[in-house]
């Protein structure tokens, strides 16, 4: 430890506080919160804590410590989280989740328009809020909009300027959006009644706003108003609409908030649950990135200081799976044990599950994509290419005795199979088995083809065999005039060298490259893929060659049969009557001779 360092540890009281560690460079590299500075501060020198390499480095590039005292632990953990985010400090939690959410604004003017932002200004308008889901939001605007006709001009609607006619209705009044207040239609009042039931439906309490617009129908149809009351009955049913698609959880249930964590290595997930008057109101979840080993609790206390002030949460009951490592005031945590408390921590629970499933699947996407950028750039490099080779294609020919031969291509994009592209040849040209030119057949069919339907071209083509394949393969290219704007390679099983047209020197990749492997990847599978197609050709070969031999015997008769029976094999060892019963006896007596003078 550094003489100063030493002197300010020694130094430090035994209050709550929080304390902010310097490098070098006078920047912060950490800030924490402590019950006790002295004892916290301190422990980071202590030799016990240095079994985390973490801390280890942390430590090692301290070179000041400031601090500032609070008067309780609560004070102390929002202070820590508001400087948290104001530094942004290397080695504390990272809140992978610091966006500013939007709010819905009534507006402090006379006939008040309610609108959606993301800027709070300090003039007396009223902010309900934020709300971290879009559907939400634009959902609830849409409630209000179909409930109350509110202006959303930015006229000065003075009770004057009313008066004196300075204002004309807009097209918003002739569709029914607006009841027109700038011309005098709508008194103030009547407005201000309505923006009184808006606000009450933002601050979740539905139940008040059905309560009075049932009062207001009863009152109304007394007095023969039959119209007006079967607008409030509408009203009334839209909500309890609204209110049905809400989750109830029980309704003695006022003013809730859940948190729950799933702790992974190097991440934690928190979901938090807002109740209001029983019902779930806002359902969010987030991820903190620990760098310092930090605890279940640590972590835990830092998103509820957190989320509550970012979404201005004033709940007095917080439940949560485990006490976190700082207590707010005037709150109280509850681990719940049993009853609809417990079921609201389960249903957190599942949600947060849920969220770090998502979150992992597209961190795993995120990687897979750098991890794809990485093989690609390498396949660029290690083969000479002037373009990332995103697609790439490999041939292989298949024959077995120089019978049946075919050839197949098969397609990777991004350095992965696409199997829906892969594409198998019947060799048209060629008698015989000549690898050479087979290979100058398909290569050159493939590539006329995408030419002629206008497709795009490969960046890589790859040919299974050494300087024969590629050399015919390659004259195929020239023909097509793609000898310079596709790249063409050779790979040779048995020393696995990678061959380039017109240079008798090959190419040796390590065995642990990422070339050579989406290379090999690439033949095997242009190898199976063609030796499966050649055995399914040669299958159907034998069989329309066996039965085909048979005078009077069509096509359509020997699919029929096999269909049935499943083999030749199996269509020997029926009987005359069996047969005939399918086909009729006179082709039935044809097969049943052509198989006893075969069997002799």
């Amino acid at each position: 430890m550094l003489p100063n360092i030493s002197n300010i540890v020694s130094r430090l009281p035994a209050k709550p506080g929080i304390y902010q560690f310097f490098n070098s460079d006078s920047d912060i590299i950490y800030i924490g919160k402590a019950k006790n500075l002295k004892s916290r501060v301190s422990s980071y020198f202590s030799k016990n804590r240095y079994d985390s390499a973490k801390i280890r480095i942390l430590v090692s590039k301290i070179s000041d410590i400031k601090y500032t005292l609070v008067d309780t632990e609560s004070d102390a953990l929002l202070l820590e989280n508001n400087l948290i985010k104001k530094y942004r400090p290397k080695y504390n939690i990272l809140l992978k989740d610091d966006k500013t959410y939007p709010w819905v604004c009534i507006k402090n003017e006379s006939f008040p328009r309610v609108y959606s932002t993301r800027r709070i200004v300090t003039d007396g308008s009223k902010y309900f809020g934020p709300y971290t889901s879009g559907v939400v939001l634009k959902t609830l605007l849409g409630l209000i909009k179909q409930l109350y006709p509110l202006r959303n001009c930015n006229l000065n609607l003075t009770r004057t300027n009313i008066k004196l006619g300075k204002f004309n209705s807009c097209l918003e009044f002739q569709i029914g959006n607006c009841k027109a207040p700038c011309i005098g239609n709508q008194s103030e009042s009547d407005y201000n009644d309505n923006i009184t039931s808006i606000s009450d439906i933002l601050r979740g309490n539905l139940s008040s706003v059905i309560h009075a617009q049932q009062s207001k129908m009863i009152s109304l149809a007394q007095n023969y108003q039959f119209e007006e009351a079967q607008i409030c009955k509408n009203k009334i049913e839209i909500l309890n609409k609204y209110q049905s698609k809400s989750t109830i959880v029980s309704q003695s249930y006022s003013d809730i908030d859940v948190f729950s964590l799933v702790d992974k290595t190097t991440s934690a997930f928190v979901n938090y649950l807002k109740v209001v008057n029983g019902a779930i109101m806002q359902s969010h979840s987030i991820e903190l990135k620990r760098y310092l080993e930090e605890t279940p609790e640590e972590l835990l206390g830092y998103a509820i200081a957190d989320i509550r002030i970012r979404l201005g949460s004033k709940a007095k009951e917080i439940l949560v799976p485990f006490d976190p490592d700082f207590k707010l005031d005037n709150t109280k945590y509850i681990i719940p044990k049993k009853s609809d408390k417990l079921k609201l921590l389960q249903l957190s629970e599942r949600n947060c599950k849920e969220f770090a499933l998502t979150r992992q699947m597209a961190n795993d996407n995120q990687k897979s994509a750098s991890s794809i950028q990485r093989i690609l750039s390498t396949l660029k490099s290690d083969f000479r290419l002037t373009n990332l080779p995103v697609h790439i294609e490999c041939f292989d020919n298949s024959n077995l005795q120089g019978t049946n031969p075919v050839a197949a291509c098969v397609v990777f994009k991004n350095a992965k199979p696409a199997k829906r592209e892969y594409r198998h040849f019947n060799i048209k040209t060629v008698e015989g088995a000549n690898d050479f030119a087979s290979m100058y057949e398909v290569v050159y069919r493939r590539y006329k083809r995408l030419i002629d339907e206008d497709l795009p071209l490969p960046q890589l083509v790859v040919v299974d065999g050494g300087k024969g394949q590629l050399s015919s393969a390659y004259q195929a290219m020239v023909e097509l005039d793609l000898s310079e704007k596709v790249k063409l390679i050779g790979i040779a099983k048995r020393l696995e060298e990678i061959f380039f047209p017109n240079d008798s020197v090959p190419l040796y990749l390590d065995k642990n490259s990422e070339s050579l492997k989406v290379i090999q990847n690439a033949r095997n599978e242009a190898h199976r893929f063609g030796i499966t197609f050649h055995r399914l050709k040669r299958s159907k070969s034998s069989t329309h060659s066996e039965l085909s031999n048979i005078k009077g015997v069509g096509e359509k008769t020997i699919q029929l049969l096999l269909k049935k029976y499943g083999s030749i094999e199996e269509l020997k060892k029926l009987p005359l009557n069996i047969i005939s019963s399918d086909i009729g006896e006179s082709r039935a007596a044809l097969i049943v001779s052509y198989f006893t003078k075969t069997l002799g």
